[in-house]
């Protein structure tokens, strides 16, 4: 019983000297921890830093054996893998440092009306080119400019229309292989290359056109609307998460939720984007339980 109370006078101790900079400090350091760890377990890095993690273990064991060389050695080599493990985690750390820019920086959200108008053509064309099963492939630009993916395509600079899109996408017209850009709420391009992703934990039945969207929508933070050429399902990719087989009423929210902004919304958008940042919605949640699993 002593042992345990004297445990509990240092305990209330330490608590009594902890001031707010203390606080703030450890939960600093604590949703930093916590941010690592989810972008470990949602890429391909996980084994990596499971084996640094093995490799830091054995380098605390070595210097408690007193193995004088083996400890050596491994410091060096932590050392040394310092520089490596920023070659190695690259792409990982540059996502995360643009969302944290595009997060904090406002661009043009275009007026509440033309979104309407947009989001109605989109789907009508959308709901047409599943029933006949025509591929598509949609981009809607937000923040992060795609000027380097409108380059690649053939500019357009049109009012958004269902026959137009229609048109694009028909198999036979030039452009119906690439993807359209819709930019402050017109058409900026058609015929655009996008990035493949590099995720590997994907479905197989997953074609070109979903893995170009879903690499686009990983690199940016655009919202992008697939249109699958076998089955003719609706999909939404955005943040790298792909949301597939939607019907007519689920498509029109996500359009609406995602990309209409009332006045009291575009005033508090930069707030919403800070909460964005700092916390990890369902959607990525299930993809990592998914992904575990």
């Amino acid at each position: 019983m002593d042992i345990f109370r004297t445990v509990a006078e240092r305990g209330l101790n330490y608590m009594s000297n902890i001031g707010i900079a203390d606080i703030l400090d450890i939960l600093i350091v604590a949703y930093l921890i916590y941010r690592v760890i989810i972008l470990v377990r949602r890429t391909n890095t996980y084994n990596i830093a499971r084996g640094l993690i093995i490799f830091l273990v054995a380098l605390w064991i070595s210097g408690m054996a007193k193995l004088t060389m083996i400890n050596y050695i491994m410091r060096r080599a932590v050392e040394i893998g310092a520089i490596a493990l920023l070659i190695i985690f690259q792409p990982e750390l540059r996502k995360f440092l643009e969302r944290m820019g595009r997060s904090l920086s406002q661009g043009r959200v275009a007026s509440s009306s033309e979104m309407e108008s947009v989001i109605m053509q989109t789907i009508i064309a959308c709901n047409d080119l599943s029933d006949s099963k025509t591929g598509a492939l949609i981009i809607f630009e937000r923040k992060v400019k795609l000027d380097d993916i409108i380059a690649s395509g053939t500019v357009i600079n049109s009012d958004v229309n269902a026959e137009l899109l229609k048109n694009i996408f028909f198999n036979k017209a030039p452009l119906h292989d690439g993807a359209v850009i819709i930019r402050d709420g017109r058409i900026a391009a058609a015929g655009c290359v996008l990035p493949l992703t590099k995720s590997t934990n994907l479905s197989k039945d997953l074609g070109m056109r979903h893995r170009a969207g879903i690499g686009m929508s990983e690199q940016s933070d655009a919202l992008v609307v697939i249109v699958s050429e076998e089955t003719g399902a609706i999909s939404v990719a955005i943040d790298g998460m792909l949301k597939r087989h939607l019907n007519s009423s689920t498509f029109d929210k996500i359009l609406h939720s995602e990309l209409v902004l009332d006045e009291a919304e575009a005033d508090k958008s930069i707030w919403k984007a800070i909460r964005k940042l700092l916390t990890v919605d369902k959607d990525e949640e299930e993809h990592i339980e998914e992904k575990n699993n």
